[in-house]
């Protein structure tokens, strides 16, 4: 072989899916290609061809100016292989550009024998990356996944009136053996009444069993669909403290599930964890019981769980954890002198959270607030944080805490703080929106938040250098692709050789969430809410959003089992994976969702002009 042949084969032999061909494949093809020089600016000829770039750089575009992919060197733009490719569909150089290309056909004749190879020459980044996270929820093993709430609502449902006495209710639950009744007033449910109820608002309170049930009943029925799974009825669960959940099948309650009906199916306790997490009657109670954690998402993943999952159970747990010590911290101090909300933020606030993650949290407190109130807030907020700590959800490294007084303030000051970052955003005004704009309230009066997060969404929206400057701190995180789109792996002397699939992997997709939310003045907090509600947007497209919602939950779940298996050989979780780890598809994959990522910051980039600020 001629030697510049030679340098062309050795080239694209480095390259997936092509590094997988046999040499006589690589020997055949390597003459069929044809060298292309597009300069800047110039479109690339949409005819049926494969381009692998050698030097330079393009953009892929649907429509009018709708960045959909941008390539770099050792990428392969298949696009114009795929069956399906858009009418206004195009490709432009954004550099000088040097392309070794090949006819489609031509190139599916001579890799035939490699189904691997032709599944990637007729799909793009994105399609396959679909492909994988389809294939992967299609894999999970989990009963409660596959199980739906309303195959297994199979006894009669057992009901009673508002009026009828506890003596009743309670010989009526006994006698159908069952542990909850729905309170009905004619055909309407007004009312749910459980054993628990019977024992901590009847007995424990010396009332009359002659009472009418609807003064121990509880008003507020928390339901779900039968076509719910059951893993979403644990969730609920967990979430909402909560053992009973009636099912609804066409507006019309059916049925009841209760925690022992989802342990019959396959053995769960994180609902009992929140339990005993409630009942808990000392710090150390706490720790005890926060040692089960990682337990529990081992368990979860290994289910079949996926971030969704994983996030709110461990939320849940975590929620419970810093309610049950501001509840022992209370009994300690006393009541509280005025109103206040203890907020978490970060992971937390968006129910994203593994394993003993550090603590993010802080105190708003109403404007009532007198001089000498000051004291009972700074003991409860160094009680709940050293709680915290000694169950393993470490001290924040920057003092973020509701301990560090500056987190622990009256809304009007909070409010002053949010109107100063959307203001004046400079680095540390950055550095805390990150962490501030996603709150959410774990115990005391919501209205204290809710105040202050209309104003950010009515703010937010119309400053557009603040959404420029949140962009651009946003692309300090960068997908781990250098070179030849091969890892960039971490070089610190701890964890030497891996990715960080935190930082450079899910950092950047919670960000761009983030500015997508603020700029459409949305209301939701965690990621996969934000995208879906900001897909079809002026800020996101529908496409775009799918991608980004497919690179996440990809990224993900490889960052939960990477931690399962630390957690089952005895170690801590963390979010350092060696590529090793992963067979050859998944490295391909998780290129995949990383080019994903990198061409919505790329159009996030333009959007804002990140370049002349």
């Amino acid at each position: 072989m001629e030697i510049e042949l030679q340098e062309i084969r050795d080239f694209i032999a480095a390259i997936p899916p092509f590094d997988r061909l046999p040499e006589d494949v690589l020997n055949a093809l390597t003459p069929s290609l044809s060298i292309r020089y597009v300069r800047r600016g110039d479109d690339i000829s949409s005819e049926s061809m494969l381009h692998i770039l050698r030097q330079g750089a393009i953009a892929m575009y649907s429509g009018k100016d709708n960045l959909i992919g941008m390539l770099g060197e050792g990428d392969i733009c298949t696009s114009f292989c795929a069956a399906d490719v858009m009418p206004d569909f195009y490709v432009r150089a954004t550099e000088d550009t040097l392309l070794y290309s090949i006819p489609c056909d031509e190139l599916s004749r001579l890799v035939s024998d490699d189904e691997s190879v032709l599944h990637f020459i007729r799909h793009s980044a994105a399609q396959r990356l679909k492909q994988a996270v389809a294939r992967m929820q299609e894999q999970s093993s989990s009963n409660l996944l596959h199980t739906y709430a309303g195959d297994i609502c199979r006894r009669p449902l057992i009901t009673a009136a508002p009026n009828d006495s506890i003596r009743q209710c309670a010989s009526l639950m006994s006698e159908k053996g069952v542990s909850s009744l729905i309170i009905m007033e004619g055909d309407d449910p007004v009312g749910l009444l459980t054993d628990r109820d019977i024992r901590k608002r009847c007995v424990a309170r010396g009332l009359s069993v002659d009472t009418p049930v609807r003064e121990i009943m509880t008003r507020k029925i928390i339901s779900l669909s039968a076509s719910d799974s059951l893993f979403d009825a644990l969730m609920v669960m967990t979430r909402r403290q909560v053992h009973h959940l009636p099912v609804v099948d066409d507006d019309r309650i059916t049925g009841i599930i209760t925690t022992t009906d989802i342990m019959r199916e396959e053995g769960v306790s994180a609902v009992h964890l929140t339990s005993t997490i409630r009942k808990a009657e000392s710090l150390e109670q706490l720790v005890e019981a926060s040692l089960m954690i990682p337990r529990i998402q081992l368990q979860l993943v290994n289910m079949g769980a996926d971030l969704h999952h994983v996030g709110y159970a461990i939320t849940a747990i975590t929620g419970a954890i810093t309610r049950r010590l501001i509840e022992m911290a209370e009994e300690k101090l006393g009541p509280p002198p005025v109103p206040y909300a203890w907020i978490a933020a970060g992971s937390q606030a968006r129910r994203e959270q593994t394993s003993h993650s550090d603590q993010d949290n802080g105190i708003i407190i109403s404007d009532k607030m007198q001089s000498g109130d000051e004291g009972w807030f700074e003991e409860l907020a160094q009680f709940v944080n050293d709680g915290l700590n000694d169950c393993g959800f470490v001290y924040c490294p920057g003092e973020v805490m509701a301990s560090n007084p500056k987190w622990r303030q009256t809304a009007s000051v909070w409010q002053g703080y949010f109107d100063q970052w959307i203001e004046e955003p400079d680095p540390m005004a950055l550095m805390l929106s990150s962490i501030f704009f996603d709150l959410r309230v774990i115990h005391g009066k919501e209205k204290l938040l809710n105040k202050i997060r209309k104003n950010i969404l009515q703010k937010a929206p119309k400053n557009q250098l603040f959404l420029a400057h949140m962009t651009r701190n946003a692309l300090s995180h960068r997908p781990p692709l250098g070179f030849f789109r091969d890892f960039v792996l971490v070089h610190d002397g701890q964890h030497d050789d891996t990715l960080d699939l935190k930082h450079s992997g899910l950092v950047p997709i919670i960000d761009m969430a983030r500015i997508y939310a603020l700029a459409e003045g949305l209301k939701e907090i965690s990621t996969e809410d934000r995208l879906r509600a900001a897909a079809g947007t002026p800020s996101l497209s529908q496409g775009g959003a799918a991608n980004l919602l497919d690179a996440f939950e990809f990224i993900s779940n490889l960052r939960l089992e990477h931690q399962a298996a630390q957690i089952e050989a005895g170690g801590s979780p963390d979010n350092f994976m060696s590529p090793k780890q992963l067979s050859r598809l998944e490295r391909e994959h998780l290129k995949d969702a990383f080019k994903v990522v990198q061409t919505m910051q790329a159009t996030l980039e333009l959007r804002y002009q990140t370049d002349r600020i």
